[in-house]
């Protein structure tokens, strides 16, 4: 977007010291403002699954909306509606005091091991970026700029300050950058944040080929770049490659003092910080932040009936029914007796960890939403059957907190804070108060049963815990070495056990200083009921006695998580074998899977169903109900294949890292891609889902049966319902080169839509295959000419060395090309022979 003249006048008023704040933040969430010229401080806020504001969770009292992540997202195939949740979570942004939002991640899933699926859309490089510019043409609607991250190569958490994503060039113009490019052709984003990563051995906030020539040059992109939060750069480098904004403040590689070194030293010159301030200004003046206070006025949590609904409906219409033999859906009008199982049963996983975190404005959870759905002599039984969580976890109950202005409980209290759990954090100063400071806080809770309970205390700074006025935990005394939880800033659990009766309250009071941290301060206080001898057998009991069982199994936000990459494929605990067990006790066994990446489920073909239901946000637990008692279809397809075993999936060997390096083995063959060349059985195919109805997709036709290549074709499908209810059907067409110059995969998704129709309803739908469906990336070989001048005047005699492409770029081969077009990846009926023929039209870009 050049510049607009209030933009270049601006730029031109402004001192070069101020130009220099402006390249980095003032805080965690703002950019420096400039009082004088009316330019305002803009805040930024994370993320993909809601827009949290200007602190975390467990530091501020402030909700949002939750919306599903991602994964699930892209398993809604349906792109008008994750333009839809991108509008209102850009409208929740903006009661955030936000203009810029952090999100949304277009990484791919290359393992089915990565701590951050949840937050990417899928496998695939076009559903990926489909769905990232549907949400950023959403989000941007709202008058806020999307920052599509993380650019690029961050497929994995394990050492992802340092590591560096070894990506050969096919790969990473086939698979990873296509994401990243639909979001500034198709979406339009308005910025780009980096990866914390290197990319082929440079950082990526400082990659001059990628920045300044894959994304500005080549793609035309005229936002603003930033950096991920304290990742690595060097100051000329960066500034080069066109790097527009350190995060957060204050600034270390575009420190003052960094800059003024370099300038100094003639390796840049003052007028280049023009660019980089023009760029992020006009990206302030296109969403109205000049309109703005020059302070942020305070978050707001903001909680719209309409914005229930939509969540709640993607929620549903992202669940993906892998198995049904007819138990679902379950009919409430013939059950005398119920059983809901699981260890996420009355605690699902809405969200995953790390920055997409955030308080939901609700939360809606399965126990109560299916109790709503039967009379009271109805027999609903509960029974966890295992534990998976990695910590305690933290108490649901209200909590306040007196704040004092020093380390030592002395003084008046300054400040009274509530909190909804036993999570008690502060992020940087206190208001008024500064970093050091002390807290007495106190909580009542009343167990439901009697028993032995685990206590837990996890403290960044130093606390002791009394329960009824009695010392039980002591951090101040002992305090316990660094671990890994509250961000990677809070000390190891300590634990204890109390015996608490069921009906009784009990006092909670925990006493914290913050001497001995840093940033982040508080306690993570936890408890939980120490099991029985044999919770699975509970269980399984209570699956046998019942007309059906619903397990819910998964993962939490202690497994799936930024920071961290899983290690197994198989269910944390005892889960596997709790399903095993109750699936033999129950035949009518209904198992949700409650994750957002690839499990084994090696008893996949033992259950009557499997949902997978993903972390579906705030509305869940509604949303679930609504799916396993059929008032809701469960539309969603895989975005993701799942495997039989995790050594099946192609990274398997070169992830996450090892010596500092992540190694793209597997080139171009992710996915799908990867199953189909192998000729590898899966459990679950890409794009694969069952439903409540049925549809058929009738025999497509094409356009043309032979255009030149460079040409656009298009597919028309009829889809017709043929069910007894209404439901929808996810129309894919792949297509198939039947030979090429390079490898290629054997099949590649290239165009999908999603329709709904009503019983006995047809619709035909329309599928465009544009140029770049049937391309491929050439690296070429530039030194070919020379390689071949050798051989022949080594060997004159030889065979006449082949002609071979010297320059890089995006090739189609001439040639018989099939079209397939069904429900899966591993489900197409429909083939149709198209003809491309030679032409002199220029390499496709988009």
């Amino acid at each position: 977007m050049p510049a607009s003249h209030k933009v270049e006048q601006l730029v031109g008023e402004l001192t070069h010291d101020e130009k220099v704040l402006l390249l980095a933040g003032s805080d965690m969430w703002s950019t420096h403002p400039v009082a004088r010229l009316g330019i305002p401080k803009v805040r930024v806020t994370d993320g993909p699954s809601g827009a949290r504001g200007g602190s975390i969770p467990g530091a501020t009292t402030t909700t949002s909306l939750n919306v599903p992540c991602a994964a699930a997202l892209g398993a809604t195939w349906d792109v008008e509606l994750v333009e839809q949740i991108g509008r209102a979570v850009g409208a929740e942004a903006r009661t955030k005091a936000a203009r810029v939002l952090l999100a949304p991640t277009v990484n791919i899933h290359r393992s089915p091991l990565s701590g951050r699926n949840f937050e990417c859309y899928s496998e695939d490089p076009l559903l990926s970026g489909k769905s990232g510019a549907a949400f950023i043409r959403g989000a941007q609607s709202q008058g806020v700029a999307t920052t599509v991250k993380h650019f690029a190569g961050n497929e994995a958490e394990t050492e992802r300050y340092t590591t560096s994503s070894i990506v050969d060039a096919r790969a990473l113009r086939e698979v990873y950058l296509v994401p990243f490019e639909l979001a500034v052709k198709e979406g339009g984003t308005l910025g780009v944040m980096t990866g914390y990563n290197r990319l082929n051995g440079p950082w990526c906030a400082e990659h001059e080929e990628l920045l300044a020539g894959i994304l500005r040059s080549e793609w035309g992109f005229e936002g603003f770049v930033l950096s991920d939060w304290f990742a690595c750069a060097h100051t000329v480098s960066a500034l080069r490659a066109g790097l527009d904004l350190e995060m957060p403040g204050t600034g270390r590689f575009y420190a003052p003092e960094k800059i003024a070194a370099a300038i100094d030293g003639g390796e840049v010159a003052a007028s280049d910080l023009d660019a980089p301030v023009s760029r992020l200004l006009s990206v302030f003046e296109r969403v109205g932040a000049f309109g703005d206070p020059l302070e942020p006025p305070p978050d707001e949590a903001v909680d719209k009936p309409e914005d229930r609904a939509l969540v709640r409906r993607a929620a549903s219409e992202s669940m993906v029914l892998l198995r049904n033999t007819g138990v679902l859906p379950l009919d409430a009008t013939k059950m005398r007796t119920i059983a809901v199982l699981g260890p996420n049963a009355d605690r699902l996983n809405v969200n995953g960890g790390g920055s997409a975190s955030l308080n939901p404005h609700h939360r809606s959870e399965l126990l109560p939403a299916i109790r709503d759905r039967f009379t009271s002599d109805v027999e609903l039984a509960h029974v966890a059957g295992c534990d998976i969580d990695t910590s305690t976890p933290a108490l649901r109950v209200p909590v306040t907190a007196e704040v004092y202005a020093g380390t030592d409980w002395q003084g008046p209290v300054r400040l009274t804070k509530s909190f909804s759990s036993s999570e008690l954090l502060f992020f940087g100063p206190v208001e008024d108060i500064g970093e050091e400071f002390s807290f007495r806080a106190s909580a009542s809770y009343t167990p439901d049963a009697s028993g032995p309970y685990e206590l837990s205390l996890v403290q960044a700074g130093r606390a002791r815990v009394h329960v009824d006025g009695e010392l039980a935990l002591d951090g101040i005394t002992n305090p316990p070495p660094q671990g890994t939880e509250l961000y990677g800033l809070g000390s190891k659990e300590t634990t204890t056990t109390i015996v608490l009766t069921a009906g009784t309250p009990v006092d909670i009071v925990v006493d914290y200083t913050s001497l001995f941290s840093v940033l982040l301060r508080g306690v993570k206080i936890g408890l939980r009921p120490l099991t029985g001898d044999d919770p699975i057998a509970e269980a399984v009991a209570a699956a046998a006695r019942a007309d059906a069982a619903v397990l819910v199994v998964g993962t939490n936000a202690q497994w799936e998580s930024e920071g961290s990459d899983r290690e197994s494929m198989d269910l944390p605990g005892e889960q596997d074998e709790l399903v095993r067990r109750v699936a033999a006790a129950n035949p009518n066994t209904v198992v949700v899977v409650n994750t957002a990446s690839p499990v084994t489920m090696d008893w996949a073909d033992d259950v009557g169903a499997i949902v997978q239901a993903w972390f579906g946000g705030q509305e869940m637990g509604d949303a679930l109900a609504d799916v396993l008692f059929g008032d809701a279809e469960p539309s969603g397809r895989l975005p993701t294949t799942i495997p039989l075993r995790v050594e099946h999936s192609p990274s398997y060997g070169n992830f996450p890292t090892e010596n500092g390096e992540v190694r793209y083995a597997e080139g171009i063959f992710v996915g799908y891609r990867w199953y189909d060349t192998r000729a590898l059985p899966v459990r679950f195919p890409f794009g694969h889902g069952l439903s409540y109805t049925t549809c058929t997709i009738g025999a497509p036709g094409l356009s043309e049966s032979s255009v030149a290549a460079g040409d656009t074709v298009t597919v028309d499908v009829t889809v017709t319902n043929t069910g007894a209810r209404r439901g929808a059907e996810v129309v894919q067409c792949y297509v198939a080169p039947r030979a090429s110059a390079l490898v290629r995969p054997p099949k590649e998704l290239k165009a999908f839509t999603k329709v709904w129709l009503d019983p006995g309803e047809s619709r035909t739908v329309q599928l465009e295959l544009e140029p770049r469906a049937f391309a491929y990336w050439d690296p070429g070989n530039p030194e070919w000419v020379h390689l071949a001048d050798m051989q022949r005047e080594c060997n004159p005699f030889g065979p006449r060395p082949p002609e071979k492409r010297t320059e890089a770029g995006w090739r189609i081969d001439a040639g018989v090309y099939d079209v397939l077009v069904g429900r899966s990846s591993a489900d197409l009926p429909h083939r149709l022979e198209l003809r491309l023929t030679p032409s002199d039209l220029p390499a496709p870009s988009r």
